[in-house]
């Protein structure tokens, strides 16, 4: 039996689900250079380059994306064969946008440990789609609209609700807004979802403002505004406690209606029991007053 080393194996899979080495080392609790390094090895000892090193991130060869489509069965296999052998585990995986992550399940983290201290809740920050057949995970909240797939079964947490937000500082010394237009002359943070360039029109047009900041993850500009840096947009539900605080301060609200909102996702049918799967969604939707029904 040729095998190669499993450690690099691993990491290949890893890397190549998420496509960045620095995701794959948060997943396996490794610094990005010892993932890079595993990679590396594995490429050697295979005589095969799997990846293409792009500046923003990895691509599969053809050969790396054929190896990844083999390996990545073969382990999802190997964690079904030993979750069958090994005993019932109250473990739950629940997966969720890195911002909702940070902004709103992390302080909530507590009460549910309190109230299920038998439960180990395990959280993969991530905004990629889930295989619930193959990922391990046991339920999702993404940032999304309907309709779902038939096989999922789907909950509405929260409508997306955007809002224009920034500090009492900022706004001290900040000029006036009486229409989205004048926000042109403000200091605006963005996430990766580019808000700002959908209320003001095209990029060109948004580029008008005084400065625009751009940050990956809606966390960071909302952490930018609580400094006092500028005007962020952020979805309603993962900041009402610091606009209750006082700590940020709505200027604009956006008014067209949308279906896309956050929602919990799970599958009709799915591999594991459900019980304690069930307890942690009721207990997300009691959050937001709805019912996982």
């Amino acid at each position: 039996m040729r095998l190669p080393n499993l450690n690099g194996v691993r990491a290949f899979e890893c890397a190549a689900r998420h496509l960045n080495f620095r995701l794959a080392s948060e997943e396996l609790n490794l610094t990005q250079g010892a993932v890079a390094q595993q990679v590396r090895k594995l490429e050697t000892s295979l005589g095969q380059k799997l990846f293409v090193r792009r500046p923003r991130g990895l691509e599969l060869t053809e050969k790396g994306a054929a190896y990844f489509s083999e390996i990545h069965a073969a382990l999802s296999r190997i964690d079904q064969a030993t979750a069958r052998l090994a005993p019932e585990s109250r473990s739950v995986v629940l997966s969720v946008p890195p911002s909702f992550a940070s902004l709103w399940l992390m302080p909530r983290l507590i009460e549910f440990e309190a109230r299920y201290p038998d439960i180990d809740l395990q959280v993969i920050a991530s905004e990629s789609l889930s295989d619930f057949d193959t990922d391990g995970v046991d339920l999702v909240v993404r940032q999304a609209s309907p309709p779902f797939a038939p096989n999922l079964k789907s909950v509405q947490l929260a409508p997306l609700n955007l809002v224009a937000v920034a500090s009492p500082a900022y706004l001290q010394t900040a000029p006036p807004t009486t229409d989205l237009e004048d926000f042109r002359a403000h200091r605006l943070l963005e996430n990766s979802h580019r808000h700002w360039r959908q209320w003001l029109g095209s990029d060109e047009e948004a580029g008008k403002a005084a400065r625009v900041s751009r940050f990956n993850q809606t966390a960071l500009a909302i952490a930018a505004a609580r400094a006092g840096r500028g005007v962020a947009i952020a979805p309603e539900a993962l900041i009402e406690p610091d606009i209750e605080a006082g700590d940020l301060k709505v200027v604009w609200r956006d008014q067209a209606e949308s279906a896309t909102g956050f929602y919990a996702v799970a599958p009709l049918t799915p591999a594991r029991p459900v019980r304690d799967r069930d307890h942690l969604a009721e207990w997300l939707c009691e959050q937001f007053a709805v019912e996982w029904a």
